[in-house]
C-alpha cells in the first residue's frame, strides 16, 4: 500500500507544480509518446531475458502492491513453529520428523504463514530430511549456507531485470522526443501555434520517460531490494532455528536466539512472545 501512496505522492507533486506554474494537463496527454517509451522498454524487457526471468519479475513487480508476508506476525509464527518444533524432538526424537516433512500441510507443527511460503517450506522439509538422518551441525550450517546464497542470487535476477527496465526508460523517453522532433521537421510549413504543440509533444517523451523510470519503475527495484534483504533476515533465523534444534538447545532457548536475530521493526517482544507461547500451548 505504501507503494501505492508513493506513487500519488509523485503525481500530485508534479501535476500541482506544473498546473500551480499555469501549465495545461492536455498537452502532458500523448499516448503515442506512452507508446514508444512503454512499448520499446516491454520490448528490451522481454527480449533481454529468460521466460522463468520475465514471469518473475512480473509476479513480484504486482505484489508490490501489497503488503509483504514477512510481517510481525509472521515471524510469531516462525517463533511458534520452532517452539512445537524443538518440544517435538525433545519428546519423540528426530525419527518423529519424518512425518513432518511428508506431509507437512497436515502437521499440527507448520503454522498457515510458513505454509503459505513455498520455498521457505521446503527449505525447513529438505533440512529436516538431512537432520533425522544424521547430518552434524558443522554439514548442516554449510549445506543450508549454501542454499541461503542460491536462493538470495536467484531471487535478486528478477530485481536486477526491472531495474534495468527502470535504468533505459530515460533513453527510451530520447528516443521518443527524438521522432517527436523528427515529426516537427517534416512540419514546418504549418503555422506555429501548430508547430508549438508539435514541440510540446516531443518535450513530453523525455519527461514522461524520466518520470516513469525514476517515479514508477526506479521504486518497484527498490522495494523488491528491500523485500529480498527481508526474506534473508527470515532465512537466516529459520537456519538458526534448525541448527538449535540439531544442538539440542531447550524450545525457549531456541526461541529466544532466533528473536533476537529478527529485524528490530519486526522483533515481537519477549513478553508478547511468552504470551503467544503459552497462548499456542494451551
Amino acid at each position: 500500500m505504501l507503494v501505492i501512496f508513493g506513487y500519488l505522492i509523485v503525481i500530485g507533486a508534479i501535476l500541482g507544480g506544473y498546473l500551480g506554474a499555469g501549465g495545461h494537463v492536455g498537452v502532458l496527454v500523448q499516448p503515442f509518446e506512452v507508446l514508444i517509451i512503454v512499448g520499446a522498454a516491454l520490448g528490451a524487457f522481454v527480449g533481454g531475458n529468460s521466460f522463468a526471468t520475465v514471469k518473475a519479475a512480473l509476479a513480484q513487480g504486482t505484489s508490490t502492491l501489497k503488503s509483504s508476508r514477512y510481517s510481525r506476525a509472521f515471524y510469531m509464527e516462525l517463533l511458534i513453529f520452532f517452539y512445537t518444533l524443538s518440544q517435538k524432538i525433545r519428546k519423540e526424537g528426530f525419527l518423529s520428523l519424518e512425518e513432518i516433512v511428508d506431509n507437512p500441510e497436515n502437521s499440527p507443527v507448520f503454522t498457515p504463514a510458513i505454509l503459505t511460503d513455498h520455498h521457505l517450506t521446503e527449505f525447513i522439509c529438505d533440512t529436516l530430511r538431512l537432520i533425522f538422518t544424521g547430518v552434524n551441525a558443522n554439514q548442516l550450517d554449510e549445506i543450508m549456507d549454501q542454499k541461503i546464497e542460491t536462493h538470495h542470487e536467484e531471487s535478486h535476477i528478477p530485481v536486477k531485470a526491472i531495474q534495468r527496465v527502470a535504468d533505459g526508460m530515460p533513453a527510451f523517453g530520447i528516443v521518443a522526443a527524438v521522432m517527436g522532433v523528427v515529426h516537427t521537421m517534416e512540419s514546418v510549413d504549418l503555422p506555429p501555434p501548430e508547430l508549438g504543440k508539435l514541440i510540446a509533444a516531443a518535450l513530453v517523451g523525455t519527461f514522461l520517460g524520466i518520470l516513469l523510470a525514476y517515479g514508477f519503475v526506479g521504486p518497484v527495484a527498490s522495494v523488491l531490494e528491500e523485500r529480498l534483504e527481508s526474506s534473508r533476515n527470515v532465512y537466516e533465523c529459520t537456519k538458526k532455528g534448525l541448527l538449535c534444534c540439531v544442538e539440542g538447545i531447550s524450545p525457549a532457548m531456541t526461541v529466544e536466539y532466533i528473536r533476537i536475530m529478527v529485524h528490530s521493526t519486526m522483533r515481537p517482544g519477549f513478553s508478547e512472545l511468552e504470551t503467544q507461547l503459552k497462548s499456542s500451548a494451551g
